[in-house]
C-alpha cells in the first residue's frame, strides 16, 4: 500500500487562496475555546473543529467529516499537532493533505500588500492586510521615499517590500497608541533613521522621543503630502488622528471602520471619550466630502474585505449603511458604545505598555500577547 505524503502550506499561500475566493477545506485541531475565539475565515473557507486530543488514538472522527477527494489543510496553534494529524490522515490513504506552516501564529503575522491606487503626484498607496489579525497598515511611495502608517511589529515584511520598490523609509506614523497590537513604527524608524510620529495626547506616558502629529503640519513623502486632517479625531483614544492623502483617501485609524465604529473603552475612559467619539463621527467626518474613500486601521469581519482583499468604503455610503453612524439619539449612542461591548483584546494593557516603551517583552512574548482577533470595534460580532 502506498502511503500518501503531506505537504506544508505557508500563511501567504493560504491567505492568497482566501483572498482569491478559492475553495479550501480546513480541519482545525485546536481546542474548542480557541477555535470559537478566532479561526481562519473567508467566503470560500469550509472549516471544522476537532480537538487534537480527540484524534490521538484515531483520526476516524475527522475522516468521517472530510469530503473524499477534497484537499484538506490541517491547522493548529504552532504546527506540531497539525503535522501529526495530517500524517495520520495521509496514512489512511487520503491524498492532498497539507498543514499550515507555523500554525495560527504564522497566520496571525502574515501581511498581504494590496495596491490601493496610483496617486496624482506620481506616487502609490498600498494597504497591508494582516488577514489573521484584522490589522491594516499603509505605505505611501513617492520618488524613492516611503512612509508607513500604523506599522505592525513584523517589520521585516515592510523592509522586503521597500527593498523591492527601491524606496527609502522617511516616516513611520501611528494614528493613535494601539491597544490590540504592538506597533513596529518606532523600531522601524530607528533602524532606518526615519522619523516616528505619534499624537501628543496619546504620548503622555511614552518613554521615547517622537515627532508630534499636529493640525496643519503636513508630512511629505517625495511629491506626495499626507495631510494631518481632520487632525484631531478623538474617541477611540484621546489623541486619535486621521489623515487625508491625495485629497481622496481618508485614513480613519480606529475611529471608523467599514461596518462598525471604534470603541472608546480600551484605556478605561469610555464615559469620558464617548462624547469625543460622537463629535468626530457625527460632526468632523460629516463635514468631509462624501466621496472620500475611507481606509481604516482594522477590519472586524471578513465580509469587510472587498475586491482582492482591499478594505475600503466611500464615506457617503458608510453614512447610509454603517449602523454606528446612524444612532441619532445621543443617549442611545452612549449606551451602544459603553455597554455590551465585545471582549477586550488579548493582553491589551500589556500591549499599551509596550507601545509606551514601559516594558520590553521578547519576540515570543509579543507573539503570545497578540494572539486572537483585534476587537477594536463596537460591533465585531
Amino acid at each position: 500500500m502506498t502511503t500518501n505524503t503531506i505537504t506544508k502550506m505557508s500563511a501567504k499561500e493560504v491567505a492568497q487562496l482566501v483572498l482569491e475566493g478559492k475553495e479550501i477545506f480546513i480541519l482545525d485541531v485546536r481546542n474548542e475555546t480557541d477555535f470559537a475565539d478566532w479561526k481562519i475565515e473567508g467566503s470560500s473557507v469550509q472549516i471544522i473543529n476537532i480537538p487534537y486530543f480527540d484524534l490521538i488514538d484515531s483520526v476516524d472522527p475527522a475522516l468521517e467529516q472530510i469530503p473524499v477527494g477534497k484537499p484538506v489543510l490541517v491547522v493548529c496553534a504552532k504546527e506540531g499537532s497539525s503535522i501529526f494529524v495530517a500524517e495520520q490522515i495521509a496514512e489512511a490513504c487520503r491524498s492532498n493533505v497539507s498543514y499550515l506552516e507555523g500554525g495560527m501564529k504564522s497566520w496571525s503575522e502574515y501581511l498581504e500588500p494590496i495596491k490601493v491606487a496610483d496617486l496624482t503626484g506620481g506616487g502609490e498607496l498600498y494597504q497591508f492586510v494582516r488577514i489573521g489579525k484584522g490589522c491594516l497598515s499603509y505605505v505611501v511611495l513617492s520618488e524613492g521615499e516611503a512612509a508607513i502608517i500604523d506599522t505592525n511589529r513584523m517589520i521585516d515584511q515592510y523592509e522586503t517590500f521597500l527593498q523591492e520598490k527601491g524606496a527609502k523609509l522617511v516616516h513611520t506614523i501611528d494614528t493613535h497608541l494601539h491597544a490590540d497590537h504592538i506597533s513596529g513604527g518606532r523600531a522601524l524608524a530607528e533602524k532606518h533613521s526615519a522619523t516616528y510620529h505619534l499624537p501628543e495626547k496619546d504620548a503622555g506616558e511614552v518613554t521615547f522621543h517622537y515627532e508630534k502629529l499636529e493640525d496643519g503640519k503636513d508630512i511629505t513623502v517625495g511629491r506626495e503630502r499626507i495631510i494631518v486632517h481632520p487632525i484631531y479625531s478623538p474617541g477611540h483614544t484621546i489623541g486619535s488622528t486621521s489623515f487625508i492623502i491625495d485629497n481622496k483617501f481618508l485614513l480613519s485609524g480606529d475611529i471608523l471602520f467599514i461596518e462598525s465604529i471604534g470603541r472608546p473603552d480600551l484605556a478605561g475612559l469610555a464615559e469620558d471619550w464617548v462624547s469625543d467619539l460622537r463629535e468626530t463621527l457625527y460632526n468632523r467626518y460629516k463635514n468631509l466630502s462624501e466621496d472620500f474613500i475611507v481606509l481604516p486601521a482594522h477590519f472586524g469581519k471578513i465580509t469587510e474585505l472587498g475586491e482582492k482583499g482591499l478594505v475600503s468604503g466611500r464615506l457617503g455610503d458608510l453614512y447610509k449603511q454603517n449602523p454606528g453612524l446612524n444612532i441619532m439619539d445621543e443617549g442611545e449612542f452612549r449606551k451602544t458604545v459603553t455597554e455590551n461591548l465585545p471582549p477586550q483584546p488579548n493582553a491589551y494593557q500589556e500591549i499599551r505598555q509596550t507601545n509606551m516603551g514601559k516594558i520590553n517583552p521578547n519576540e515570543e512574548e509579543q507573539r503570545e500577547m497578540e494572539i486572537g482577533p483585534n476587537r477594536c470595534a463596537v460591533h465585531d460580532n
